[in-house]
């Protein structure tokens, strides 16, 4: 299950400042330590539960590492592409509507995964429902109200 977000958290994460600053500090810090760490420290997840999920890249092929929020479920992770209330969507989603085949590092441990873009039904209903769980839902509808279009919602389940 995933970590319950704190109150306190939420409501930085909804503000405007942390929309700004936080999508350029926070995923370098992140991915800084989690390389320094072998994967087995992510700064984020003393606040949620995170993973560094790596793509390939849709142009180039290459590696693309990123940090995410996630929210665990049987074994595998929901992750939902909200690009912090931006009006695209991130590039990592569209590289795994190209390549659904990733790998997730999470707590120190290397995981290939098969990611599913998740459209309607009782999937979306049961990440849905993992969100609310962690209170991090309220966060998600205001990056949508923001953004103005509908985050991609992925089921990353190892392979």
């Amino acid at each position: 299950m995933a970590r319950r977000v704190h109150p306190l958290i939420r409501a930085v994460a909804r503000s405007r400042p942390f929309a700004l600053v936080g999508p350029r500090v926070l995923p370098r810090l992140d991915l800084l330590v989690s390389r320094l760490t072998g994967g087995r420290v992510i700064p984020s997840e003393m606040m949620f539960t995170s993973l560094v999920l790596t793509t390939t890249g849709r142009r180039t092929g290459m590696p693309r590492r990123v940090p995410l929020l996630c929210f665990p479920h049987q074994g595998g992770w929901y992750v939902v592409a909200s690009n912090w209330g931006r009006e695209r969507h991130p590039s990592w989603s569209t590289n795994l509507l190209h390549q659904p085949r990733a790998e997730v590092t999470f707590r120190g441990r290397v995981v290939p995964v098969v990611a599913e873009l998740l459209t309607e039904g009782d999937d979306v209903g049961a990440a849905r429902a993992e969100l609310s769980r962690s209170g991090a839902a309220p966060v998600y509808d205001e990056y949508a109200a923001r953004s103005g279009r509908r985050a991609r919602l992925f089921r990353l389940t190892p392979v």
